[in-house]
């Protein structure tokens, strides 16, 4: 079977690879995993996880709440205990209740920001975040053999699971809530409270922020918060070309600003009262910002190899390590478990800090992204203009290209460092990064990346730089140069 564990767990087209059959298989696949002596017992430190114990959650999309029954159903029939979501929920709440209910493990129903066709599996630690790529490779090496043995899934009936306590449903959101209450200061947020939209993007994120808040005095509006498996017809990702609906929203006056989450709400990205798009590098940057000067708190920064290099100016003005990743929150993860890391995140709007699961999560930063509004007394669009007054400028753009074959990474790799320019659009090429595809960094902080996604067969490329100009110089160069390895 086609099925493979990328960056962030297996993603398919629905009715195609993404089967009630082959869902069935990876269960199976991962009921053997869970259960191997390969699989890491540890759990967050604190105390062993129950290793009978596995957490399912599901988002939005068509059928997911089928599939995850499906999940259940397996898993039960291997002898553990399930906690099924009642209902849809963002993925940082089902990654928190894996540790709140001291579970083995977590599996997440959903192909989180792709496009409506797909659907997908994301697998979860015991410490409440991604599991390990050893956990997802034991996880392959097991729908491998029990094809070759012809070792079909174990399954039970619904019914006869849930009556013997095999599949327990549950609410994953009060103790979510509760645990966001020690991150967030609400107090801050009621003695300035803001009229703003959220859009949920149709994600399993609807409902959570204006619930967190009830009571604050915010006047909130949600936008595309009703179910909706296709999402509109759009990708549920926060960026700027799909986010129409919010800037009519906070156009219209509906808001002072707009807070988006993805389809599965680890993801973050936000909207001025302009209408201007403040992309992940922005609050990432911002919320740095604002936790060490306003809340005086420390620690290592994590950034990937495609975020803003506004962060390492920050670390360095606050004397911080700086520690950079290839793409991918489980990286990030790595360290803030081994590591006091003060924040984490990546361009993609996964971000996450001090205190909370190693786990990219839309609602937490989009409520601490609240808090500074309220704490500050500014409008986004002010905050946004300080910190690249004193850290910037720095213009982002990134460009996919699709693939009608996969590309091999390390030839990849091998092909653009030996090609590598001595200068892009006036700049000198200072540094070559081979850390995740091919990075080149110019003289005056401004880069150029290229590499292949871990989940999708696209070649990305990435561009910062101090002026718009810059961002076209490397961009161009960035789709000429993949084109012809291509």
């Amino acid at each position: 079977m086609p099925i493979h564990f990328g960056t962030d767990g297996w993603r398919a087209v629905i009715s195609d690879s993404f089967t009630f059959g082959n869902l069935r298989m990876v269960s199976q696949a991962i009921a053997d995993a869970v259960a191997s002596d390969h699989w890491d017992k540890s759990g967050n430190g604190e105390q062993s996880p129950d290793p009978r114990k596995i957490v399912v959650g599901f988002d939005t999309r068509f059928l997911s709440d089928r599939f995850a029954g499906e999940v259940a159903r397996v898993l039960a029939a291997n002898g553990y205990t399930v906690f099924l979501s009642q209902a849809d929920a963002p993925t940082p709440a089902i990654s928190f209740a894996v540790k709140v209910q001291n579970a083995i493990a977590g599996v997440m129903i959903t192909a989180s920001h792709n496009a409506p066709r797909y659907n997908g599996v994301k697998l979860k630690g015991a410490f409440g975040g991604s599991a390990l790529p050893e956990q997802c490779r034991r996880v392959e090496v097991y729908i491998n053999d029990n094809e070759e043995q012809a070792r079909g899934p174990n399954l039970m009936d619904f019914k006869k699971a849930r009556q013997a306590g095999l599949i327990q449903k549950f609410n994953p959101l009060p103790v979510y809530f509760d645990h966001l209450r020690t991150l967030i200061d609400t107090d801050a947020i009621a003695e300035n409270p803001q009229r703003f939209v959220v859009d949920a993007m149709y994600g399993s994120g609807r409902g959570v922020i204006k619930s967190f808040l009830q009571g604050t005095g915010c006047e909130i509006v949600e936008i595309r918060g009703e179910m909706n498996p296709g999402f509109g017809g759009v990708h549920p990702e926060p960026i700027a070309k799909y986010l129409n609906p919010l800037a009519s929203a906070v156009g219209s006056g509906m808001g002072n600003f707009g807070v988006v989450t993805d389809g599965d709400a680890d993801r973050i990205g936000a909207m001025d009262e302009r209408g201007a798009f403040v992309d992940p590098h922005k609050i990432m940057a911002l919320s740095l910002k604002y936790l060490v000067e306003k809340r005086g708190m420390s620690g290592a920064v994590v950034r990937t190899v495609s975020t803003t290099r506004m962060i390492d100016r920050l670390a360095k003005r606050y004397g911080l390590t700086l520690h950079e990743t290839p793409v991918g929150f489980n990286h990030i993860a790595d360290l803030m478990m081994s590591e006091d890391v003060l924040i984490g995140g990546e361009e993609s709007g996964g971000i996450s800090f001090k205190g909370h699961i190693p786990e990219g999560d839309g609602p937490a930063m989009g409520l601490l992204l609240v808090e500074m509004i309220a704490a500050s007394g500014k409008t986004l669009h002010g905050l946004v203009n300080e910190l690249l007054n004193e850290v910037g400028p720095a213009h982002y753009e990134r460009t996919d290209l699709r693939l009608s074959r996969p590309v091999a990474k390390a030839e990849l790799t091998e092909f653009l460092t030996k090609q590598a320019p001595a200068e892009i659009g006036g700049e000198k090429v200072s540094e070559i990064s081979q850390r995740d595809g091919v990075k080149y960094i110019m003289a005056d902080d401004s880069w150029l990346l290229i590499r292949p996604s871990g989940t999708e067969p696209v070649l990305r490329v990435y561009a910062e730089g101090r002026t718009p100009d810059m961002v076209k110089s490397l961009l161009d160069y960035g789709e000429q140069v993949a084109k012809s390895v291509v």
